[in-house]
């Protein structure tokens, strides 16, 4: 491929399960490129929604065959008729030929190190061995320290990561949690840690066309994806059922991974009750975070990010299993006072809940909390990336305006 005088990144975001990971890569590139003239960015994403969000001029996306995680925690092929081990090798193939051809100056892994059962190791090597500077980027917490101990050990994670990778990104603050508790990490690894602060998610609301009326002064429940969210969901309107009116309207947006059965049992039960929208999609759901009174949700990493963004009273009821990953930072941000949090079990007392949700609007917003909680990773990670193209004397990399 002819370089022309790009400067070039190359994104991965192994995808199998809710849309996190694939919108923490398209907010990375996006403010890269806002910042940066003469930069390309391309994602490699297994989601099998990726073309439904726009993306910016200079960032465009390369789709791997999809991979869905179940509840249990073990992996199955999108397409039932194809064996999983197949689906693997052709993802390995399109990862490996995309690297190839696009020769990035850097490449940022999100979440999964090796990849999905180790996919990346093999183009990770080839890049290393072209002088492709690789970094990690993880969330702020990965899963609970014993839990992440047992995969790591079983995979040689550590001993890996400091062979090929130069920089590790913590997308989150330092005094929040260490993705990296309980690991036996050496100083050589510990030292390329850096933590970018959590990725502001403003600017992104934008008025869209529902297809229906959006009630005022409403709570939004969001569940993410969806792919796990119908529990939550049939919780609030338990909840709505025992408590009778409550005084804000309930926006319930139930995500593209829930399943049609699913969906179709939450619009039956919720049409006998007053006060009650759902939406199925909107790949511009900020709109909906930016306008709510008060947001219930669960804890992932994208959602958590938006309620601080958008500074709107939290009640969080987060996923326990197959991962600890959304209760810990549910309890961590419980404790610092920014959201408040119910256990699926207490969530599971409808007349808890409808108290819970009665209190929503009137608590304080997370910048309002003793320690509130800084969103300036965008900005750190524009930063990285301007030093590092800086030591290489990039001259075609410059800021966006400059010289107008």
């Amino acid at each position: 491929m002819t370089r022309r005088g790009h400067a070039r990144v190359l994104m991965y975001s192994h995808d199998t399960f809710g849309l996190g990971h694939l919108r923490r890569c398209r907010s990375i590139a996006h403010a890269l490129v806002e910042r940066f003239n003469g930069i390309l960015v391309l994602i490699i994403s297994g989601s099998p929604i990726a073309g439904a969000f726009d993306f910016r001029a200079r960032v465009d996306f390369v789709k791997i065959p999809s991979v869905i995680k179940l509840h249990n925690g073990d992996y199955t092929s999108l397409d039932e008729h194809i064996d999983l081990a197949d689906t693997l090798e052709m993802r390995r193939a399109v990862i490996h030929h995309t690297a190839a051809s696009f020769d990035p100056d850097l490449m940022i892994v999100d979440k999964e190190p090796m990849g999905l059962r180790g996919e990346l190791e093999t183009t990770l090597r080839m890049l290393r061995g072209r002088g492709t500077t690789l970094i990690a980027g993880l969330r702020e917490v990965m899963d609970a320290p014993e839990e992440m101990k047992r995969e790591w050990d079983r995979t040689d994670m550590v001993h890996k990561m400091t062979d090929l990778y130069s920089h590790i990104w913590v997308y989150g603050p330092e005094d929040f949690w260490n993705p990296l508790t309980g690991l036996d990490v050496p100083p050589a690894l510990a030292r390329r840690l850096t933590y970018t602060g959590y990725l502001d998610r403003t600017g992104k609301a934008t008025p869209t066309i529902h297809g229906q009326n959006i009630p005022e002064n409403y709570i939004l429940v969001t569940a993410g994806g969806g792919g796990d969210g119908a529990p939550l969901m049939h919780q609030v309107l338990a909840a709505r059922e025992a408590a009778g009116s409550l005084e804000q309207p309930l926006l319930m947006l139930l995500g593209p991974f829930m399943k049609s059965g699913e969906r179709e049992a939450l619009h039956k039960r919720a049409a006998n009750l007053p006060g009650i929208t759902i939406i199925d999609f909107d790949n511009r759901a900020e709109t909906l975070l930016a306008n709510a009174t008060g947001i219930v949700s669960m804890c992932g990493y994208n959602t958590f990010c938006e309620i601080l963004s958008y500074d709107r009273p939290a009640l969080i009821v987060p996923r326990t299993k197959p991962r600890r990953e959304q209760e810990i930072r549910a309890r961590r941000a419980a404790e610092l006072g920014i959201v408040d949090m119910l256990l699926p079990e207490e969530a599971a007392d409808p007349l808890k809940l409808a108290d819970a949700l009665r209190r929503l609007p009137s608590r304080n917003r997370p910048s309002q909390a003793a320690q509130p909680l800084k969103l300036d990773g965008l900005d750190t990670i524009c930063d990285l990336v301007g030093d590092h193209f800086s030591r290489l004397s990039r001259q075609d990399l410059s800021l966006v305006g400059a010289g107008i």
